[in-house]
């Protein structure tokens, strides 16, 4: 009889080796919060699969998933058409949360600014070049901004949120997407790079006279001042969850791949940096057993992982969008 036990307690050690599952992905910074909080929760509860996700922006993300180096990517910017015909897998894009783009700043004694786009613009495009120019003073009236020079930060990486970030301006501004344009990656006239979120997010919160541009959690967990921006009902709106969703709720036509952008949305409430974020997961993945573990988190995420998004400043999916992921995943193996 204690032999028999033994045995079964071998067995059952080697299936659960067998069934031992290792997934790696990589993208987007923007999500990687919640992402690395959702990863470590289904490991949690799934014995057997670790996720480990790399925080290497959505350039790299999308790169790395295309070519086979890694199980899933993740992004910001939804892959333009090219670059899914050029991907070595057929991948699908699964929204997964929405989150806020920030304009973020260090201005000694000042925390309260609103922002227009065109002023915003005007930064990067470097035709706005210190804080009390009258363009920013106009929009702040009472609020005394220095005579400084105003020292652009932006991402030196591919990133999803330069994506958000350059799509919403170039909706508004023809100059800024005739000379910059909308893409994970554009040549910045002016400025200094930064890697990742949480490089545009050190420097500005080090360095005075700094603007950036980061998502929303950044700013919040770095107790950085961030401000408020002219959306397209001419109405200054602070980045919140409330915002995002009001956003996401103005834009009706989702399509049936996902590939949406939000930005600039119509309605008083909606905060206008506003996005989904997406993972990007093959169909049919190389492993089977992978591709499994890849489909069962999507169904986790839609039951349980939403739910956690607004203590983290992402705006979970809206019920209808909910009910497409979910229809969609039965397409991943």
């Amino acid at each position: 009889m204690k032999l028999k036990l033994i045995s079964a307690a071998i067995v059952a050690s080697l299936g659960m080796a067998a069934g031992a599952q290792n997934l790696t992905g990589a993208g987007a910074t923007f999500p990687n919060p919640i992402y690395s909080k959702w990863f470590s929760e289904y490991s949690a509860a799934h014995p057997g699969v670790q996720i480990n996700y790399q925080s290497v922006g959505s350039g790299a993300g999308i790169r790395q998933v295309s070519t086979k180096v890694v199980d899933f990517g993740a992004t910001d910017g939804p892959m333009n058409d090219q670059q899914i015909k050029d991907s070595q897998v057929k991948l699908l894009h699964i929204p997964t949360v929405l989150g806020a783009v920030v304009p973020v700043y260090n201005v000694p004694g000042v925390t309260e600014l609103k922002f227009a786009p065109e002023v915003i613009a005007g930064i990067y495009l470097g035709k706005i070049t210190r804080w009390n120019d009258f363009n920013i003073q106009h929009d702040n009236p009472g609020v005394k901004l220095p005579d400084h020079a105003i020292e652009p930060v932006y991402r030196s990486d591919g990133s999803g949120t330069t994506y958000i970030f350059t799509d919403f301006l170039s909706k508004i501004v023809p100059e800024f997407e005739q000379k910059i344009g909308r893409s994970t990656s554009v040549k910045w006239p002016i400025g200094i790079g930064q890697k990742g979120n949480e490089g545009v997010a050190g420097m500005v919160r080090s360095a005075p006279y700094t603007f950036g541009y980061v998502e929303l959690i950044y700013a919040e967990q770095n107790h950085m001042s961030f401000g408020s921006v002219r959306n397209a009902a001419f109405k200054y709106v602070k980045a919140s969850t409330a915002g995002v969703t009001a956003a996401a709720a103005a834009s009706k036509n989702m399509p049936a791949d996902f590939r949406v952008s939000i930005t600039n949305a119509p309605g008083a409430d909606s905060y206008p940096i506003s996005s989904f974020t997406w993972l990007l997961i093959p169909v049919q993945s190389a492993d089977p057993a992978k591709g499994k573990v890849l489909h069962d988190f999507v169904l986790w995420m839609l039951d349980h992982g939403e739910s956690e998004a607004s203590a983290l400043t992402y705006a979970p999916l809206p019920t209808e969008v909910a009910a497409k992921v979910r229809a969609a995943a039965a397409q991943i193996h």
